[in-house]
């Protein structure tokens, strides 16, 4: 099955460089992308607290940017975990249609590269993932310093990336779905594009 023809899932932790990939990489592929964040605010605008609880938590909870981090990674899994039948009907609409795209997004769980509603047809072969991750915590600081420079040095934020990055990591490496290291950020889409099995 041709790479042009996949559905591409981009996961990984906040601050590990998947906006700088996932558009260079969709222009290398011309496909078009689709960013988790996007239906995240659908999802909020259609939906109250009382219904999707997890979705709307950080808006209703304004002091949890003050819980410890490993709270805050257990709150980022199970919201990733609500919105995952989201955006396995994202990916099987693509697949029903036949439309490539690139699926990028802090949200997306390993799981959704071998599970779902898509999974065991003939065309599952075609939803193809790969995660990012930046295992150095020092790094993540200074990548959001880079990008935010105004909110300055950011290390709990850069804990919990870190932490959400492990667990990502540690999943997808369970279920056999690609790695790859963000770093050296030179060569990172040629590696990218090599883990799904795509060589320009």
């Amino acid at each position: 099955m041709s790479l042009y023809k996949s559905i591409i899932l981009l996961g990984g932790a906040s601050g590990v460089g998947k906006t700088q990939i996932s558009y260079p990489l969709a222009r290398l592929l011309g496909i078009p992308i689709v960013e988790v964040d996007d239906l995240v605010e659908a999802l909020q605008a259609m939906t109250t607290p009382d219904q999707a609880p997890l979705l709307h938590y950080w808006q209703t909870h304004p002091e949890a940017h003050t819980l410890p981090p490993e709270k805050i990674v257990e709150l980022q899994i199970a919201a990733a975990q609500a919105l995952t039948p989201a955006v396995a009907a994202v990916i099987a609409n693509h697949l029903n249609t036949g439309t490539p795209v690139l699926i990028e997004g802090d949200y997306l769980l390993p799981a959704l590269a071998v599970a779902g509603s898509f999974a065991g047809t003939a065309a599952a072969d075609r939803v193809r993932a790969v995660f990012l991750h930046e295992p150095d915590e020092r790094q993540l600081v200074d990548n959001y310093w880079r990008r935010e420079p105004d909110a300055g040095e950011q290390h709990t934020r850069a804990r919990v990336s870190r932490l959400y990055g492990d667990w990502l990591a540690g999943q997808a490496r369970e279920l056999g779905v690609p790695v790859v290291s963000a770093r050296p950020w030179p060569d990172v889409v040629d590696r990218v594009t090599a883990a799904l099995g795509f060589a320009p």
